[in-house]
Order: structure tokens, then C-alpha cells, then sequence
């Protein structure tokens, strides 16, 4: 017992010599803060969990695995009778291509329906395309949610076999209300699998799976969370997942195995991003700190609404209308047609500030997002940064 209360003293001292070297090498260069939807502005604590070498195999880290495993499905609302957490290396899309080619049959008669306002709906719809999965696409207008009486009338048209969408837009800031969405799915189509892509909203907005009516969602390490790039994770129904086996299209991305191998031995399959998982163990920590999801949302909403009124006070006028936004990014028009975004961009950046281009194809816009280690005192800060670069640039015309 002294043994191991040593080892602790040791490591904890360890972390406090880093902290002190992170915190100087910080203070000697420019912090910028990442108003963008990810990756993300973390916690100094999360930036120096990663300091540590451990090996893939080692007890310590696989306690670490087991921990984010069990955290991820709190988070969730969801029981560990119904549902399992699956880490996978890579971005987030790697979590969501490895849903869909392990997921859908293959069969002929399988066809997914996505549900796309944006850049993220396509891609998934991309992503079908690549492994020659047929598919459908229902598309609403990119600032507004998706339409339940197009979707009702949609699912009724085929007997689809996967449905798709996306939680958060953030081509726009659109939130879909995956659970109407998943009602009406199960509804119509009882044994379809329900696929929730929440890249940027898990553990920021509350969900529950069942009440999701879900089978499968995804998300990263690196949004709200606030860990760091490096894993995503898909949280699956356990019954519809176990249904997957032999089924994938790719050995790297096979979500049954993945899960198979981590249930058998509690170890990824291939070489897992060690430290970006110590740092997500310590985020999930400081998200349990904070007050868990509700708190967290609380913050991510002051955020949004200080930043909403102030670019409006600023002449900014928001895209998205209030009935379909949420609070993880919002899109903002140009002020003018002769409105130079590049400039704007430059000269924000040189002040620290880090905003996002538009990726809405048919309006001239930006985004600003509200989510990671990001106060009230930032946002503050950054409208202000926004007020004296417009200054600039109408002295500059």
C-alpha cells in the first residue's frame, strides 16, 4: 500500500514539473482561441495528461480504456445491458465510415436514406458511395432542419434498410431533432437501423439513446468533450451491433471486431493514440467536474447568447433562425457584398482570435462556434476584436 501511495506521490510531482513547463512554454507564445467547431481550446490539465508514456498493453492504460468505455455510455443515459462504447483511431468521419460499410447488409436489396443539410449529410452520402452501398439522399435547405412530413413521406417510399443524419450541422449550426426523427423511423420501418452522427454536439446537448430510439451514434474526442484529435467513438445498440459480425468491408474499420477484441482483452486491435486517451480520460473528468452535460451546456449557451447579441449590436445578421439553431456554432451572413472575409480572417487571427469560412454553398458566410475551453470573458473579448477589426477595415475602403 505505501508502495503504491509513493508511486502516486511521484507521478503527481511529475505532473506538477510539467505543468510548470507547459504553463511557461505557453506564456512565451501566442494562445489563440478557437471559436471553430473542432478541434478545440482545451484545459492546460487536459494538454499535460498527454505527457506520459504508456504502453498499449499496460495495465494502467487498459484501466484507461475501460474508463472512457464506461464514462461514454453515462454520458449517454445508457445501460450497459443494451449498449457498448467502441473507440476507433482516427477523425470522427473514420468512426462514421466504420458504421456505415460495417452496418449496412451486404445485400442488394439494402438501402440507406441520409438525411442532408450540409457538408456533413454528404459526406456520409459520399462515404456510401465509395463502397457502392445504395442509397437515397433527402435533402432540406441547408439553414433549416429536417422536414418530418418529407420524411415521413420518404420512408413510406422504400423499405430502407439504414437511416442517417446528422445531429449538428455545422455547415450551418441546424439541429435535427433526432428524436422525432428516430420515432418516426421506428415507426414506419421497425427493424431499420437508426444512425445519430453527433460529431458536434455529444456531451454538450442531452441524449439518451433509447429515448433517441437509436442503434448507433457517433462522435470525437476532440469536440465537446474538449480532448484532444486522435479517436472517435461510436456508442452501439449491443443487439444490432452483434448482427454486424463478418459483415465489414474493411479489415482496419470493422466495428465488430473492434468491439469483440476490446470485450475479450480490453485492447484496441491495432496500436491505439495512447496519449491522446489520457488526455479524453482527463476531460471526461473535468466535463464530470464542471456538472456533467447540463452544466456544460449552460456555459456553451451563455456563450451563444452573448455571442448572438453582440454580432447583431455589430450589424452581423445570424443565418440560422432560432426555431432550428442550436448553440454549438452559428453561421453568420457577410454584412456587404463587398465584405472581404479573407482580410477579416487575417486580422483577427493576428489578434489571437480563430474563426471558421462559411461552407454553405449558396450564401456568403462564417461561422463562429461557442464550444471548448471557451468563457464568457473570450467572447467578450473576441466581439471586441471583431468591433475594432470592422473599424480597420471601414478606415482601410
Amino acid at each position: 500500500m505505501k508502495g503504491a501511495q509513493l508511486l502516486r506521490s511521484l507521478v503527481l510531482d511529475r505532473q506538477r514539473v510539467v505543468m510548470r513547463m507547459l504553463s511557461a512554454r505557453m506564456s512565451s507564445l501566442q494562445e489563440n482561441k478557437l471559436f471553430t467547431p473542432g478541434p478545440l481550446n482545451t484545459t492546460p490539465t487536459v494538454k499535460s495528461a498527454m505527457m506520459r508514456d504508456l504502453g498499449s498493453r499496460d495495465t494502467e492504460f487498459l484501466e484507461v480504456v475501460a474508463y472512457i468505455r464506461t464514462q461514454l455510455l453515462k454520458l449517454a443515459d445508457a445501460s450497459a445491458d443494451e449498449f457498448t462504447a467502441i473507440p476507433l483511431q482516427g477523425s470522427g468521419t473514420y468512426s462514421v465510415e466504420s458504421v456505415l460499410q460495417s452496418t449496412v447488409p451486404r445485400t442488394s436489396d439494402s438501402r440507406v436514406l441520409v438525411l442532408s443539410g450540409g457538408a456533413y449529410g454528404e459526406r456520409i452520402a459520399k462515404i456510401c458511395s465509395y463502397l457502392s452501398i445504395n442509397h437515397d439522399v433527402l435533402t432540406n435547405p441547408a439553414d433549416t432542419a429536417v422536414d418530418l412530413e418529407k420524411l415521413k413521406g420518404q420512408l413510406s417510399s422504400a423499405p430502407y434498410t439504414n437511416v442517417c443524419v446528422v445531429h449538428c450541422e455545422t455547415t450551418s449550426g441546424v439541429v435535427n431533432p433526432v428524436e422525432n426523427i428516430g420515432s418516426l423511423v421506428k415507426q414506419i420501418l421497425p427493424d431499420c437501423t437508426y444512425f445519430i452522427d453527433a460529431m458536434s454536439s455529444f456531451g454538450a446537448v442531452k441524449l439518451n439513446l433509447n429515448t433517441c430510439h437509436a442503434d448507433f451514434l457517433v462522435s470525437s474526442a476532440n469536440k465537446c468533450i474538449q480532448g484532444v484529435p486522435g479517436f472517435g467513438f461510436v456508442l452501439a445498440r449491443t443487439s444490432k451491433l452483434l448482427q454486424c459480425k463478418d459483415n465489414s468491408r474493411s479489415l482496419s474499420l470493422d466495428l465488430y471486431e473492434q468491439y469483440a477484441n476490446l470485450e475479450k482483452s480490453g485492447m484496441f486491435r491495432f496500436t491505439p493514440p495512447t496519449h491522446t486517451m489520457l488526455a479524453f480520460k482527463q476531460a471526461l473528468v473535468e466535463l464530470e467536474d464542471e456538472g456533467g452535460v447540463d452544466k456544460r451546456a449552460e456555459r456553451y449557451k451563455q456563450n451563444n447568447k452573448l455571442l448572438s447579441e453582440g454580432m447583431k449590436d455589430l450589424g452581423f445578421e445570424q443565418v440560422v433562425k432560432s426555431k432550428d439553431a442550436g448553440y454549438i456554432i452559428t453561421s453568420f451572413r457577410y454584412p456587404s457584398p463587398s465584405f472581404d472575409f479573407d482580410l477579416f480572417y487575417d486580422k483577427l487571427k493576428a489578434r489571437g482570435q480563430v474563426l471558421y469560412p462559411g461552407k454553405m454553398i449558396s450564401k456568403d458566410t462564417f461561422r463562429i462556434g461557442n464550444i471548448g475551453d471557451i468563457h464568457a470573458a473570450d467572447v467578450r473579448h473576441l466581439l471586441t476584436c471583431v468591433q475594432e477589426v470592422c473599424q480597420e477595415m471601414s478606415r482601410d475602403v
